[in-house]
């Protein structure tokens, strides 16, 4: 057998063990949260093809918001567990929340709203074989969105 063959059958078993090496060691591998943060975990459902899939991490808080645009500021950075190799990610340096500044309607209440955080995108690759850690400021939430890719593209023109 070719060098490179063998490198491939191994390579290829470890990746068919991985979710199995991953559920037996549960959350060890991530740390635990740090004072003022919780770690949300997001287990996914295997799918025939992952690779048409991408994961989008929605990460805000509820707060009382009035007719005005609000958001969040921060950085969600990623992670790998030291020793495992396990990505996992986490919000930093949160900012606001701020708002547009337009006169609301002088009946207009404020009511309860789930405001995001606005920062870099948060999509991320979908994999089903191991959980999505994030660690976020405590009283924030973690929602997600899965976007699945048509089977048509398109395709660009030379100009």
């Amino acid at each position: 057998m070719q060098p490179y063959a063998k490198i491939l059958v191994i390579s290829g078993f470890l990746l068919s063990c991985m979710p199995v090496f991953a559920d037996s060691y549960g959350m060890k591998p991530y740390p635990p949260a740090e004072d003022g943060y919780k770690r949300m975990v997001i287990h996914l459902p295997a799918l025939t093809d992952e690779d048409a899939n991408k994961l989008e991490l929605i990460i805000g808080k509820t707060i009382k918001a009035d007719c005005n645009r609000h958001w969040f500021g921060g950085q969600l950075t990623e992670e790998v567990a030291k020793g495992w190799g396990f990505p996992y990610f986490i919000l930093k340096s949160v900012t606001g929340p701020a708002s547009t500044l337009m006169a609301c309607p002088p009946d207009m209440k404020e009511q309860e709203a789930f405001v995001q955080v606005r920062g870099d995108s948060a999509l991320l690759r979908y994999n089903s074989k191991l959980p999505v850690v994030v660690y976020v400021p405590a009283g924030f939430e973690v929602h997600y969105r899965i976007w699945t890719a048509r089977e048509e593209s398109g395709a660009a023109q030379a100009e």
